[in-house]
């Protein structure tokens, strides 16, 4: 059965595997928030560092995704201070500027997606993240991806995330195309692998330094490069 769309996780898939100390940003925020309240700057990077980590291993058990938005106003209750406006004032102007040397994309991202567009295959984008879509794509949009991604699904404005199988079936419906002639390609063997297979894609890993071990999961594909994969869908 032949291939027609190739679904693209994010952060170290198309872009390069940055292992960025989550301290180090939350501290500008933090900072912001203790000029503007009078607050303790160590404290309130303690506990805002504490809240993102406690949403992700929520979205590990329960699969939900969530929104900037609500992680912010989940601490705002337990700090009893309003933190999101303060917070979001500082990742509107420094946040964003913190990742930008960081954010890189694959040397190959290009190549690869226009020829897979060449070959006639839909593109797509599924990523797990709290961000907005406009932090992603405004890198997305520097480094020439965006205009080659038909379709591009971020868990931030979804209810699940991956490995969730709905996760797999929004960014379907938006492609037009059934599981089994779509393949999914990711840096993380449940989350992308995993997921993909149990909603009836096949799943492609391509791990880095920072990736979890496959363990038993049991991926479709391994691939090193993305400049692997227009010979390797068509094979498929």
């Amino acid at each position: 059965m032949r291939i027609e769309a190739v679904i693209f996780d994010w952060g170290g898939t198309l872009s390069e595997y940055a292992d960025i100390e989550l301290y180090d940003m939350w501290k500008l925020a933090a900072a912001h928030l203790a000029q503007a309240t009078g607050r303790d700057e160590a404290q309130l990077t303690a506990q805002l560092l504490a809240a993102e980590l406690r949403y992700w291993e929520g979205v590990k058990t329960s699969q939900r995704t969530g929104t900037l938005g609500e992680i912010l106003a989940a601490e705002s209750s337990a700090l009893g201070l309003d933190v999101t406006l303060a917070v979001l004032e500082a990742a509107a102007q420094r946040h964003l500027d913190a990742w930008t040397p960081h954010i890189r994309h694959h040397a190959d991202a290009v190549p690869t997606l226009r020829a897979l567009r060449a070959a006639g295959l839909k593109l797509g984008l599924l990523s797990n993240t709290h961000w907005p879509a406009s932090f992603h794509e405004h890198f997305l949009a520097r480094d020439g991806l965006l205009e080659l991604l038909d379709v591009r699904c971020y868990t931030s404005s979804m209810l699940h995330s991956k490995p969730h199988r709905l996760a797999f079936e929004h960014v379907l419906a938006k492609l037009g195309v059934p599981a089994e002639r779509a393949v999914m390609v990711g840096d993380r063997p449940i989350d992308d692998v995993w997921g993909a297979q149990n909603a009836g894609l096949l799943g492609i890993w391509r791990p880095h330094s920072g990736s979890p071990a496959v363990g038993d999961v049991q991926p479709n594909a391994v691939i090193k490069t993305l400049a692997e994969l227009p010979e390797l869908v068509a094979a498929l």
